[in-house]
């Protein structure tokens, strides 16, 4: 009898691979790693015939070069950063991912951050809950604007950004996008706003949400300059990939009040150190920025009904490698 081919689960997901099991149907001998470290990682998928890797490693080019068999590289999940893509085309290894399945996950945490902190939600829970002799009243919350009438800015209308603008606009906003590579029209069938550049988008941004990919392009684009560019008083989210957004940045323009808050699910390291600057402001009760900061340990993507999703449809990639089908989400 033929040896079947193997699929590592390298990460995150583990025992049980009921998801994956199912969809390849005795196709394959499915292995879950557990890996925690590049050297597991490297060590453990040296024979797959197909690998399936989550955001918490990376597949850089000497791992990749090292695989002997591989016929296929799954990344279950929208960002594709952790995969030396270079490398893999080098190899002859095709690279897919699963790009829609936390579509409206992502958009609902992005606008549940936007709306707890612009409506000060966030803030008065955290502030009175810690400091018993703040008055228990709505003035501890100073100044909070209507959401109606407020300029929504996006970058990145993708899937989620279209999901995240049509929220948007649910609320009142009046909703504009930065995206060089989406045709015209876009905007007329949403209804929103297109703005050509990133300056004209930031100047009139009451709240900015990020949902662009991390590359070349895109890594470090909102930093210093782009939030001072903003009008005083917004509001940051990111619930795309940490190198994005300069979070430094951020928690010294909630600092000093340009910045009325900042929502952040995805770090540039993660999980992060603990002199981090982010992290240690979000932990220091006496720092200006700690009650307007919202921060997520990557979970903006994360519901019962989306793990499965993703598992099923990185699985149903492989099976098609497997039966030698055309790719669906071939990204490399």
């Amino acid at each position: 009898m033929a040896e079947l081919p193997k699929v590592v689960v390298t990460d995150y997901i583990v025992e049980p691979l009921a998801y994956e099991r199912e969809v390849l149907d005795g196709r394959a001998d499915v292995v879950a790693l557990g890996a925690t470290t590049q050297e597991d990682l490297a060590a453990g998928i040296v024979d797959a015939d197909a690998v399936m890797i989550y955001h918490y490693l990376s597949l850089d080019a000497k791992t990749i070069e090292s695989l002997k068999k591989c016929q296929i590289i799954v990344r279950p999940g929208v960002g594709y950063d952790n995969i030396d893509l270079d490398a893999a085309k080098r190899a002859g290894i095709p690279v897919c991912n699963v790009p829609d399945y936390g579509t409206e996950e992502v958009a609902d945490s992005a606008l549940g951050m936007a709306i707890s902190l612009a409506r000060e939600v966030h803030f008065l829970n955290h502030r009175l809950q810690r400091n018993a002799s703040e008055p228990w009243s709505v003035e501890v919350a100073g100044s909070v604007p209507r959401l109606r009438g407020r300029t929504f800015g996006i970058v990145g209308l993708g899937r989620i950004g279209t999901a995240a603008a049509v929220r948007a606009k649910a609320f009142g906003f009046d909703v504009v996008f930065y995206d060089p590579y989406i045709p015209d029209g876009i905007d007329k069938a949403l209804g929103i706003r297109r703005a050509f550049d990133l300056s004209d988008l930031l100047e009139q941004v009451n709240v900015l949400s990020l949902h662009c990919p991390l590359t070349d392009e895109t890594r470090g684009m909102i930093g210093a300059e782009e939030i001072a560019a903003m009008p005083e008083g917004g509001i940051v989210v990111n619930t795309a990939r940490g190198g994005v957004l300069d979070t430094a940045a951020a928690v010294r323009a909630l600092e000093n009040g340009h910045l009325k808050g900042a929502g952040i699910d995805v770090l540039e390291t993660e999980p992060p150190s603990e002199n981090d600057e982010i992290v240690a402001a979000w932990r220091n009760e006496e720092h200006p920025a700690h009650d307007r900061l919202l921060l997520n340990p990557h979970s903006a993507f994360f519901c019962n009904e989306g793990e499965a999703e993703f598992r099923r449809k990185g699985a149903r990639e492989v099976l098609r490698m497997l039966k030698g089908e055309p790719l669906r989400n071939q990204v490399g």
